[in-house]
C-alpha cells in the first residue's frame, strides 16, 4: 500500500481566514473585531493572567494563526466593552502587537455575566489556584441564587444544582 504524499501547509485556519467580513451576525449576536483599547476586564475577575510559558505558547499561536476563538463581551454603560471571556487572548494580542481581537457582543445581566465568566475559566484554564476556584464557585452560587436557578427536582437548592454541574 502506498502512502499519500502530503504537501502544503496543514495549519488550521485562523479567525480572519474563516470570516472575511469584520462583522458577522449569528442569531442576534455579533462577532466583531474590536480594538484592544476598548476592552476592559470585569471588576469581578479574580483569575490571574500570567506572562508564563503557557502565555508564550498562546502568543506564538496568535502570532501565527490569529485569535481562533472570539472572546465574549458585553457593552459598558460608559462606552467600550467588558471582556468576560478572553482576557488571556487579549494579553496574547498585546504581547504579539496585534491591535484588535474578535469578540462576541452579547447583552448580559450582571448575574449572567458572572456565570459566563466563571464557567469559561473553569472549563478552559489548565491550572487555577484553589483560591480562584473557591471564589469562582462562590460568586457563581450567588449569581444562581439571584437568578433563581431552576431544577427539575422540586425544592432542589442552588448549591445542589451547582454540585451536579461540577
Amino acid at each position: 500500500m502506498s502512502k499519500a504524499k502530503i504537501t502544503g501547509n496543514l495549519a488550521l485556519a485562523g479567525y480572519n481566514d474563516i470570516f472575511s467580513s469584520s462583522t458577522l451576525n449569528i442569531s442576534g449576536e455579533q462577532i466583531i473585531e474590536i480594538s484592544l483599547s476598548e476592552l476592559y476586564p470585569p471588576e469581578f475577575h479574580p483569575f490571574q493572567v500570567n506572562d508564563d510559558e503557557s502565555m508564550q505558547r498562546l502568543v506564538q499561536s496568535v502570532t501565527q494563526y490569529g485569535v481562533r476563538e472570539p472572546g465574549l463581551v458585553r457593552p459598558c454603560a460608559n462606552g467600550g466593552y467588558e471582556l468576560l471571556c478572553g482576557n488571556r487572548r487579549k494579553r496574547a494580542c498585546e504581547l504579539a502587537d496585534i491591535a484588535t481581537m474578535p469578540v462576541i457582543v452579547r447583552d448580559l445581566s450582571d448575574d449572567e455575566a458572572v456565570i459566563a465568566l466563571v464557567d469559561s475559566n473553569l472549563e478552559r484554564r489548565e491550572t487555577l489556584l484553589y483560591s480562584e476556584k473557591a471564589w469562582a464557585y462562590r460568586v457563581k452560587l450567588e449569581a444562581m441564587n439571584h437568578r433563581g436557578a431552576k431544577s427539575d427536582t422540586l425544592g432542589q437548592l442552588s448549591v445542589d444544582i451547582l454540585c451536579e454541574q461540577t
